[in-house]
């Protein structure tokens, strides 16, 4: 497939929905991320990150961002949760300054919605943001379901949420893609049952999606859509 790699899975594929992590995936937010939790920091009087270190800060929600970025372990909870409400506050005056979708996100999204297939966003952005990013700057992508983290509802990578879009979908979890830029989103995929695509525009290098469980690595968005229709599954 040229730009597309084949790390193993056999098979043909075949498939008649589709989730998407957001951060990393769908849109570049790593600036704002990083610039929110640096402002928090200088605050704060701790040091601050080069943005490319907030690639490996984040994925796993806002708490564990936090402390990935603070120089110490934080002794207490109440500490924790101070800076969390801070990184929270922080993000939402800012979360709209330099995010964007990734080049080609919108037209590799018509592409799977004008073949026919189910799309769904699951995010450990916290659900109310992921609901709100959505709306803004991809409002015409079409998305079924789009679930973020709430205190309920476990992240990623466990499976939950995922088999959840897929029961309220009706369509079996082997039917679904699962694209993400992280392994946390590979090894949900495999958890779940779904065939994991990772992207490498994103956030993390393409061994370590490999070493994850990735099935197919795609160098842009573009790549995907000449693949879709081909590969879709028909009733």
């Amino acid at each position: 497939m040229g730009d597309q790699l084949w790390t193993g899975c056999g098979g043909a594929l075949k498939f008649k929905a589709a989730i998407f992590d957001l951060d990393g995936t769908l849109l570049d937010t790593l600036d704002d991320l990083a610039d929110s939790m640096n402002r928090v920091l200088e605050r704060n009087r701790l040091p601050t990150h080069d943005t490319a270190a907030y690639r490996y800060f984040v994925g796993d929600g806002i708490e564990m961002l936090v402390r990935r970025a603070l120089p110490f372990q934080i002794a207490g909870d109440s500490e924790l949760l101070r800076l969390v409400r801070e990184m929270k506050d922080e993000y939402a005056s800012r979360w709209l300054c330099r995010t964007r979708p990734y080049p080609g996100v919108p037209e590799m999204l018509n592409a799977f919605t004008a073949a026919g297939v189910v799309i769904a966003v699951l995010s450990n952005k916290p659900d109310d943001a992921s609901q709100a990013i959505v709306r803004a700057l991809l409002p015409d992508a079409g998305f079924r379901i789009v679930l973020g983290a709430t205190p309920e509802r476990p992240k990623k990578p466990d499976p939950t949420a995922a088999l959840e879009i897929a029961g309220r979908l009706g369509i079996p979890p082997h039917e679904f893609l699962f694209v993400g830029d992280t392994p946390m989103d590979m090894q949900t995929a495999c958890a779940a049952g779904m065939f994991p695509i990772g992207v490498l525009w994103g956030f993390r290098p393409a061994e370590q999606l490999i070493s994850a469980g990735a099935c197919l690595l795609v160098a842009q968005a573009s790549h995907l859509v000449p693949w879709i229709a081909s590969s879709r599954m028909t009733d």
